[in-house]
């Protein structure tokens, strides 16, 4: 495997958020040559190139697909929001219209990149209570695993022949703000100053994490190796339950002070106070990275409680 990125032209589509320019950081860091394809312009300052981007149809963006080595696609609406009719058909139509458009581009080009990256999530097992899931387990029912189906399928259905596919079913990824938001990590933690992150309901739900680091050595691994190919679970090794992670999350914080919300109260206040889904928190799953393991991917911050301290020291 080549482990350099120095010289590589790597586009990101959806790229102007928490997650995008996460990773436009660490691949230019690690010298590749990054265009950022959005709809917003990217609030922070960086050495990448911006094309402004509808994520429903071509045109001047596309100069950024043509030539390049590799293609990731974030794209998509967030999920952190209110669960209404509308917001549901976006986060879906987003995702899977962007996949396709980003497929038509490439089709056009007349240097397709050879490598396209391809973001899921691993709310496709849906929400087992105790079972820990991988690559191969079933995939669950609802909103977010038919979601997550549509935007693999629409992904499989827009490949080209000749290029080699990386699927990446992500969990809940705790970083810094750059500039994209704090991902949902800074609505934990400012519950959590509050006195206010306890248990959620039984506690037990599984929450499935991985550190931003990790998952930005992930995406670069699924850029420069050509074994890589199919679905992967991008999470750390070690899940854990709701309740044992907003313990590590208090004592990093240093709030001694945890309250308990029972589901009834999360179903109110979610939506009134945060805009959020309360069954972002209610629900959750176990996942482990199951093919990365066996292929010798070795994770900075396996450990939850080193995850938090690198974030908040």
């Amino acid at each position: 495997m080549n482990n350099s990125l120095e010289g590589k032209r790597i586009a990101i589509a959806g790229g102007s958020g928490f997650l995008g320019l996460s990773m436009a950081k660490h691949f230019i860091d690690n010298g590749a040559d990054v265009s950022v394809i959005s709809r917003t312009i990217p609030k922070s300052n960086g050495a990448w190139t911006h094309f402004a981007w509808d994520a429903r149809s071509l045109g001047d963006w596309t100069t950024a697909i043509n030539g390049c080595d590799a293609v990731v696609n974030l794209a998509g609406r967030t999920v952190n929001c209110v669960k209404t009719p509308d917001h549901q058909d976006e986060i879906l139509r987003s995702r899977v219209e962007s996949t396709r458009v980003l497929g038509a581009a490439m089709r056009d080009a007349d240097a397709p990149p050879p490598v396209w990256v391809q973001m899921s999530t691993a709310h496709i097992y849906g929400d087992p209570p105790t079972a820990v899931c991988n690559e191969g387990s079933s995939t669950g029912y609802g909103m977010a695993p038919t979601v997550a189906k549509e935007w693999e399928a629409a992904f499989a259905e827009s490949i080209l022949p000749e290029q080699r596919g990386v699927i990446m079913r992500t969990s809940f990824v705790i970083g810094r703000d750059r500039g994209g938001g704090g991902g949902a990590l800074a609505t934990l933690g400012l519950i959590t100053k509050l006195g206010l992150g306890g248990k959620v309901g039984k506690g037990t739900q599984g929450m499935s994490w991985i550190h931003e680091s990790d998952l930005n050595a992930i995406f670069a691994r699924s850029v420069l190796d050509d074994s890589m190919s199919g679905a992967y679970i991008a999470s750390s090794p070690n899940p854990t339950s709701q309740v044992d992670f907003m313990r590590v999350l208090r004592r990093t914080i240093g709030m001694p002070i945890g309250l308990p919300a029972f589901e009834w109260m999360v179903r109110i206040g979610a939506p009134l106070f945060l805009n959020t889904d309360p069954e972002l928190v209610i629900y959750g799953r176990y996942v482990i990275p199951a093919r990365l393991l066996d292929e010798g991917f070795e994770f900075q911050f396996a450990e939850l409680t080193e995850a938090l301290q690198d974030l908040y020291q």
